[in-house]
């Protein structure tokens, strides 16, 4: 397991098309990947998970992943969550 605290940069934080865009790239590894706020702990493939989290800008996660490309999963969604994707 590889896990990551980072801190929410994007500006519009995990809504609407930036939401998208993550679940989108999540869905291109192997690993099961997870996203974690306060309490809550969602699948990072599943949209509706990742938009009920209602995450803003600011505010601090936790990624973490299992499986084959672990490392790369976490890598490439935390550099999502560094800026805005339109």
């Amino acid at each position: 397991m590889y896990s990551k605290e980072v801190v929410v940069r994007c500006e519009s934080g995990l809504h609407n098309k930036q939401a998208t865009y993550f679940v989108q790239k999540a869905n291109e590894f192997e690993s099961s990947i997870w996203l974690e706020s306060g309490n809550r702990k969602m699948n990072a493939k599943s949209l509706l998970g990742i938009m009920s989290l209602g995450i803003i800008s600011g505010s601090t996660v936790t990624l973490s992943a299992v499986g084959t490309d672990e490392e790369a999963a976490v890598t490439a969604l935390d550099a999502l969550l560094q800026r805005d994707v339109y």
